[in-house]
């Protein structure tokens, strides 16, 4: 089979089931984009083998699949079946996820002996010099619990949270209450008659520095932030 499809396969009760796609749709298609299953796949069957051309025949896919229809089946073995990326598309997966979990750890963790986070830099060496595997489709949260107990050896890390009392003008108040849902857990709001806002926010220790940077911005360094104890 020519080498620039892609297979993707689906084992149900021991039987193989195999169709051959266009690499690009198919990937799109398993990140939940609204991608026509008729773009997607390269030829019209459905193989046991792909490799050695071995069709399933019309009654065992009825067994299995409840239908006939071609397109149906393929979307089923599309959703619940396991795609072969090329190369290319492995590698870059890879590289996202790997930017996503170093800046998990960097907006989650500090230095215990500092109280600051490490630079993006100093996690990428240290992820290297460990070798860890990552994977393409796992969960980023999931993935990174792992990533940090490797990661140990090397980088001395601690999570840690803090709360922060934050008072902004009426005149930022709304912008910067947008900013704060996303930075952290909102523990207490209050509202001021004249449109003033007052938060108690908790939020990782790695994102203070930047909070409030983002604040200073908002309000033209107006805002007030107090690390509560």
């Amino acid at each position: 089979m020519s080498s620039k499809f892609s297979t993707v396969r689906l084992t149900l009760d021991g039987e193989h089931f195999e169709i051959l796609v266009h690499p690009d749709p198919a990937l799109d298609f398993k990140f939940g984009r609204n991608v026509d299953i008729s773009q997607i796949v390269a030829v019209d069957e459905v193989y046991s083998d792909s490799n050695k051309g071995m069709r399933v025949p019309s009654e065992k896919l009825f067994k299995h699949f409840k239908t006939n229809n071609f397109l149906q089946i393929a979307e089923t073995i599309l959703r619940k079946g396991d795609l072969n990326l090329t190369t290319d598309q492995r590698r870059k997966l890879v590289e996202e996820k790997r930017k996503q979990i170093v800046a998990t750890i960097a907006r989650n963790y500090v230095d215990p002996r500092t109280g600051l986070p490490h630079p993006p830099l100093r996690i990428e060496q240290a992820m290297s010099e460990v070798r860890l595997s990552i994977d393409p489709f796992r969960d980023v949260a999931e993935q990174t619990k792992t990533v940090i107990d490797q990661l140990r050896s090397l980088l001395p890390l601690k999570s840690e949270k803090i709360k922060l009392l934050v008072k902004v003008p009426a005149l930022y108040s709304s912008q910067s209450f947008g900013a704060l849902k996303g930075a952290g857990e909102i523990v207490k709001e209050e509202w001021g008659a004249d449109g003033g806002l007052t938060v108690i926010i908790e939020i990782p220790a790695g994102v203070h520095s930047t909070l409030l940077d983002r604040l200073g911005s908002l309000t033209k360094g107006t805002a007030q932030a107090t690390v509560m104890h």
